[in-house]
């Protein structure tokens, strides 16, 4: 008996990520008509908080914006091939502290300019949808605190025969 391929099924995450994808593609493309080549949205948050706080670890870093220490170490390693960010020597040998270039610093008012403008923007998509993506994200959050994804995907496992 063959057992049929999963991945031929639609995936209920793709209409999210192609989702989020284009909308990321459009903010940089707000930086492209501003003349800046390179930066990807994912930048802006760590960027940001860098033009305030001054140098922090990467592990400080990750932290200041609750992210994950490996998802900010490869926005760090992207960011410095672009010549935002530089390290310098950290607290002990172990470590390294991340500043930013004057280039990055340069582009720090734009970028707040964008993030305030994109909070705008999802607030006005929130008004023009039947049912907000903000709501969407905290309804989905209660119910996944009443019952985590881990349950819930060990709920409908079926364990493969043998």
């Amino acid at each position: 008996m063959t057992v049929p391929d999963p991945t031929e099924l639609p995936d209920p995450w793709h209409a999210l990520h192609e989702l989020l994808a284009a909308m990321d593609a459009e903010i940089e493309q707000v930086y492209t008509e501003h003349g800046i080549q390179g930066v990807r949205p994912r930048f802006a948050y760590p960027l940001i908080r860098l033009a305030h706080t001054g140098p922090l670890t990467i592990r400080e870093l990750a932290e200041s914006l609750n992210r994950s220490h490996s998802a900010i170490s490869q926005t760090v390693a992207a960011m410095r091939k672009e010549g935002l960010v530089s390290s310098e020597p950290g607290p002990d040998a172990r470590t390294r502290r991340i500043a930013l270039t004057e280039y990055g610093r340069s582009l720090v008012p734009l970028l707040e300019a964008e993030w305030r403008a994109t909070h705008a923007t999802v607030a006005e998509l929130d008004r023009e949808t039947p049912y907000a993506m903000t709501a969407v994200v905290a309804d989905v959050r209660r119910a996944l605190a009443r019952r985590p994804m881990r349950r819930r995907v060990l709920d409908h496992l079926v364990e493969p025969p043998q």
